[in-house]
């Protein structure tokens, strides 16, 4: 038995804003209260967490993650990327399905389902749109489904064949799960990970074209239109996306879109302060970029925040920019950045920003998450929305991240997942 007190819950998926007490009992949310209602457990009977001054919220749910396992562990493996999410507030997580051998095949999708479930948290996977991410053959989107996958997509690469694409979309509508899009043409990029731009001119190289971007939701948004497809545009960043989404969403509620915590708090300023530290697929554009994000959050254009974790090694890291890999992690820097970046900021509110990091996503993908209410899974955060930290080690395997000593502020100071406590900040 877990007795939370005197927290200040925000459940957006109930609108809850308000001081409670929350009981949980096995793997279950058995009572939430208002404070000093539920009785203290027996001498042995429990733990009692006094919450004064902390949020309690749902716990996160991140769509948007690459665990590397299998193929490449050096990297990461899916008990480090577990803990990692753990300490960053995330309970649940949907891993991307581009790993070495790829999740196109009933095997591998079995070995992630059945390694997540030795973890701490829960953890769920897409599968590939189509065989080995060639872009060419559709999976069996229909046995995948039924062995397990929550969505698909090849993210990492672009679908660039019209024709798969739709084939795509139409099964994807068709078997009622979602499929997202990297959304990058290569026929606009000379060299990935950076913007076409301030950066790109600075190092001396081509770099990616916002049309790159641009070309491709245009396409992908008018699919969508016509095969009825629930789709999700992965990772935008470029203000001219955010307003096609915006468009289109006014004409289905099937279109969701989703921002990376370094997309809204990043410039390409960052690429040329950072290095491979801060280059990634697509690549941090302009501020006017930044802010058309945020602005997506705020109106709703834009439902989804997700990290695009991205381990690789120090030696990877260390190579020229034009070799090094695209991709940072961000799992347990990705609510400090929406605290910082879009509630205190005043663009959005904590509700708001919640939203786009439980009920959302969780719905999405259809998962019993996101939410906090009686009889309901006990997945759940606690964090100090003030408190200062600065990370000086991750708990990923991988540390590619611009935030490392840097000063961040909200911190997570539990996290729940089935009733168990699985990350409990203890530093002084």
């Amino acid at each position: 038995m877990l007795l939370i007190r005197n927290c200040h819950l925000i459940d957006p998926a109930s609108g809850t804003d308000g001081m409670r007490d929350i009981l949980v009992e096995g793997e279950q949310i058995r009572s939430v209260a208002r404070p000093g209602e539920l009785p203290l457990p027996e001498e042995g009977g429990g733990r009692v967490i006094h919450a004064d001054g902390l949020i309690a919220a749902p716990g996160l749910v991140d769509t948007h993650v690459h665990f590397r396992d299998p193929g490449a562990e050096y990297k990461e493996d899916i008990f480090t990327g577990a803990a990692s999410a753990a300490a960053g507030g995330v309970t649940s997580v949907v891993l991307m399905a581009n790993t070495t051998p790829r999740v196109d095949n009933e095997d591998t999708l079995r070995y992630v389902m059945e390694r997540g479930e030795q973890t701490g948290i829960r953890v769920y996977t897409c599968a590939n749109v189509t065989m080995d991410m060639a872009g060419d053959e559709l999976t069996d989107m229909d046995s995948l489904l039924r062995a397990g996958a929550v969505g698909f997509t090849d993210d990492g690469k672009p679908l660039l064949d019209d024709g798969i694409a739709r084939k795509a979309m139409q099964e994807a509508a068709r078997l009622h799960v979602p499929v997202s899009f990297h959304e990058e043409d290569p026929a606009y990029i000379v060299n990935n990970g950076v913007n076409a731009g301030k950066a790109a001119e600075f190092f001396g190289i081509g770099g990616s074209d916002r049309q790159a971007e641009i070309s491709m939701v245009r396409r992908d948004l008018s699919m969508a239109l016509e095969t009825g497809a629930r789709i999700v545009i992965q990772h935008i960043s470029a203000k001219e996306a955010v307003e096609l989404v915006r468009q289109a969403r006014r004409k289905s509620g099937r279109i969701h879109a989703e921002a990376t915590p370094h997309h809204f708090s990043l410039t390409e300023e960052a690429v040329i302060e950072y290095g491979t530290m801060a280059k990634m697929n697509p690549p941090l554009r302009e501020e006017a970029d930044r802010q058309a994000i945020i602005a997506g959050l705020a109106d709703g254009t834009i439902d989804l925040i997700a990290t695009d974790h991205a381990p690789h090694s120090a030696e990877e890291e260390a190579r020229p920019l034009t070799e090094a890999p695209s991709g940072i992690i961000g799992l347990e820097t990705s609510l400090s950045l929406g605290i910082m970046n879009l509630v205190h900021t005043g663009a959005l509110s904590m509700q708001r920003l919640l939203a786009c990091m439980t009920v959302n996503p969780a719905s999405l993908y259809g998962l019993d998450a996101g939410r906090i209410y009686e009889g309901g899974p006990a997945d759940l955060i606690l964090f100090d929305e003030k408190e200062e930290w600065i990370p000086g080690k991750f708990h990923s395997k991988s540390q590619n991240s611009p935030f490392l000593g840097k000063k961040m502020t909200g911190k997570v100071k539990y996290t729940v997942c089935r009733g168990r406590i699985v990350y409990e900040d203890k530093t002084e």
